[in-house]
């Protein structure tokens, strides 16, 4: 994932146009893989708690969404291997 800038305007709105790209089915895939993984319990519940927001990014602060993503990037990787 790359580095962003969470003051710059622009980062952030990068970042809230990938998050609105996800549906709800999309985070019921990665909640699974997590719960199936026995990631942190921090982890599953800030995927749960996205999941209800999927699509509404101007409700979840940029450093939530920076980590839901890299979490989302986290599990995508893990998957490949």
């Amino acid at each position: 994932m790359p580095e962003y800038n969470l003051q710059d305007p622009t980062d952030v709105d990068i970042l809230r146009g990938q998050f609105n790209m996800l549906t709800a089915e999309d985070f019921d895939e990665y909640i699974a893989i997590a719960e199936e993984r026995n990631m942190h319990y921090k982890n599953i519940n800030i995927l749960k708690s996205s999941q209800r927001k999927a699509g509404m990014a101007k409700y979840l602060s940029p450093k939530v969404l920076k980590w839901v993503l890299s979490l989302m990037e986290q599990l995508d990787f893990e998957e490949e291997e």
